[in-house]
């Protein structure tokens, strides 16, 4: 399964805050209004602004701020910032595979990486907050589940 880390889950939730806010905000505010836990949002904004996405403030009336506005900054680069290169298996981009000689599938697992690191590099924060990663991607829409008697036959 694909599945971003609960860190990088919490950091998209508190840049789309940070961006709402407008001015400088401390951990303990965004952990408020976001209900994230404190702890948890400074160490993420303490990672977020050693990658550039946010910028620190120190003093009595310091803080933190978006580096660029939500429309600049795309879900792939806060994936990147908090879990680091965007790799669906330990062969992409030539990474390291003890199953390369045997399995064949050499180089195929690139093209789909690529693909899922594009789609998230066109989603941008701001797209988050106003609901329209819908139309970012061009109508492609997440799978409905199944409900009623039928999906539990």
């Amino acid at each position: 399964m694909l599945k971003l880390s609960k860190l990088t889950d919490y950091a998209v939730v508190a840049l789309v805050r940070l961006g709402q806010k407008n001015e400088v905000t401390t951990s303990p505010v965004l952990s408020r209004s976001t209900g994230i836990p404190e702890p948890t949002v400074a160490k993420v904004l303490k990672i977020l602004a050693t990658q550039g996405i946010v910028t620190s403030q120190r003093g009595a009336r310091g803080g933190y701020r978006l580096a660029h506005p939500l429309e600049e900054i795309s879900i792939a680069s806060v994936i990147q910032a908090i879990d680091g290169p965007i790799s669906l298996t330990t062969c992409v981009d030539g990474g390291d595979c003890d199953a390369r000689s045997t399995c064949g599938l050499g180089g195929q697992w690139d093209m789909v990486n690529a693909a899922i690191r594009n789609a998230l590099s066109a989603i941008t924060l701001a797209d988050m907050k106003n609901h329209t990663v819908v139309d970012r991607l061009g109508g492609l829409q997440a799978p409905s589940m199944p409900s009623g008697p039928a999906a539990t036959a």
